[in-house]
């Protein structure tokens, strides 16, 4: 009984896999700074960008696909990193990741204060954002079943408003709603839809990139899957249309639908005044009077499956962590309902402390921390391509049948290599002018995620004598603890 208990629960269904992949990546970049991308690079600028890092995206996942129908466990890409990279590489990934998401928990708590202030002026932020908390804190503790429902009805809440907004926009378009925009006009601007060069393309690259950070899950989830096999390849194939549907129709229609310099579009992404947000301007001119109120309350919803999300990733990272020896033994406690309540205490105090530091005005330390978290998906993306190119050379050297894996990622070694060559261009490009000015503390505000991954990896390296496993070695046998 008590290995039982000791022993995470697999009850997410395949509908909550594929709905938390989805959700994952649907949030605040896809509803307010979708729109700067097109005032920065153009309606064809900014749709090249996406669907370069929407094609890289799809890669990634069938990259994490294939491992995790093959080894499934909550530790993901921290423990395909440290099995099939070397020990030092999990150890990085996985306190890395948990840290990102525990600070993202943070940013989330205090964005909801604000936009819940929409309705509420009077009342102090602070207070919504408890109750947020607490709220998020409790949807955890439960079983994981209570999570994956939750999330599952977040993330449709946000699938149903894109669905409307592309129907609106068609018919916008289409002229069934009258409208005095001159759709070709817009959508050729500059040249041919071009607008800032490659300059302009490769600037939106980064915010597309941070649009599109949140599939990772799906591995994660795969742990807790009822069946990873087949779940997760459903969610992979499925998912990727949807998501790319979605960000490629909605730019689409933004692009049509409101001229590339209007100044709403550029403010979108520096405030949180939802009555800038490219969905609500088209929303309004298509005469739906209800549009801020609307949008503000998608925006709620997706800030609250943002943080509910990253609060289950970071717990399970935790305990994946210290089921390995690399985090303290407490957090690989479980509770009766298989929750790592230990883990999730520990992440909800650490963004409750980034939380206060903001309330009290300690805007610095609170501007310092959520840099930290910056660039952590990137890296995360970088370990999860590296891990794959290492896992399929060893599958292939210790003689084993392709054919026999489970699911089996499209054109490789294409995929890993692309996702790992964009993901390192996206995090050299960050913010190029902090070097070419010399501003050090931008430099270390935007790239701190960087020593974070680099220093925790050669301390482990240099005290734990870590090396890269030879392939011949590489654990493909054994399952992965859960």
């Amino acid at each position: 009984m008590a290995e039982q208990e000791n022993t995470i629960k697999q009850q997410l269904k395949t509908r909550h896999v594929s709905m938390i992949a989805l959700g994952g990546s649907i949030g605040t970049g896809l509803f307010l700074a979708s729109g700067a991308t097109v005032s920065q690079a153009g309606p064809m600028g900014a749709l090249t960008a996406y669907l370069a890092i929407g094609i890289m995206v799809y890669f990634l996942m069938t990259s994490l696909g294939e491992m995790a129908t093959f080894m499934p466990t909550s530790g993901s890409f921290s423990e395909y990193g440290g099995r099939f990279v070397e020990p030092a590489m999990g150890f990085a990934l996985g306190w890395n990741y948990w840290f990102n998401w525990a600070i993202t928990l943070a940013v989330d708590t205090v964005a909801v204060g604000l936009v819940a202030q929409y309705w509420l002026p009077g009342v102090p932020a602070w207070i919504f954002s408890a109750v947020a908390l607490t709220f998020i804190f409790l949807l955890n503790l439960f079983t994981v079943s209570t999570f994956g429902e939750t999330e599952f009805w977040l993330s449709l809440i946000k699938v149903v408003t894109i669905i409307f907004f592309l129907v609106i926009g068609i018919a916008t378009i289409f002229g069934v709603i009258h409208s005095k925009v001159n759709v070709m006009d817009n959508l050729t601007v500059g040249h041919h839809g071009y607008v800032g060069g490659w300059q302009g393309i490769l600037s939106v690259f980064v915010v597309a990139g941070f649009s599109f950070q949140g599939t990772e899950l799906v591995g994660i989830t795969a742990g807790e899957a009822e069946n990873a096999k087949e779940s997760v390849p459903k969610a992979i194939n499925s998912v990727f249309w949807r998501i790319l549907l979605f960000y490629i129709g909605a730019i689409f229609i933004i692009s049509a639908l409101v001229y590339y310099n209007d100044p709403r579009l550029l403010s979108a992404a520096n405030n949180n005044d939802i009555t800038v947000s490219p969905f609500t301007i088209v929303f309004k001119n298509a005469g739906i009077a209800f549009a801020a109120s609307l949008m503000n309350a998608v925006i709620l919803t997706s800030i609250i499956s943002s943080a509910n999300s990253g609060t289950y990733a970071s717990t399970r990272t935790l305990y994946a962590l210290a089921k390995k020896g690399q985090a303290p033994k407490i957090f690989a406690k479980l509770s009766k309902q298989g929750v790592p309540v230990a883990a999730l205490v520990v992440t909800v105090l650490v963004g409750m402390f980034a939380f206060l530091s903001d309330v009290k005005g300690g805007n610095e330390a609170y501007t310092w921390l959520v840099g930290a978290s910056g660039l952590t998906g990137f890296i995360a993306w970088m370990g999860i391509a590296i891990a794959h190119l290492r896992f399929r050379r060893a599958y292939v050297r210790q003689g084993k049948d392709l054919n026999a894996l489970t699911y089996r990622a499209k054109w490789f070694p294409f995929g890993p290599i692309l996702a790992l060559t964009l993901s390192i261009l996206v995090i050299v490009l960050q913010d190029p002018s902090s070097f070419a000015h010399f501003d050090w503390e931008e430099i270390g505000i935007t790239y701190l995620s960087v020593p974070i991954f680099v220093i925790p990896y050669i301390v482990y390296k240099i005290t734990k004598k870590s090396k890269l496993i030879p392939l011949d070695q590489i654990d493909l046998d054994s399952k992965a603890e859960n």
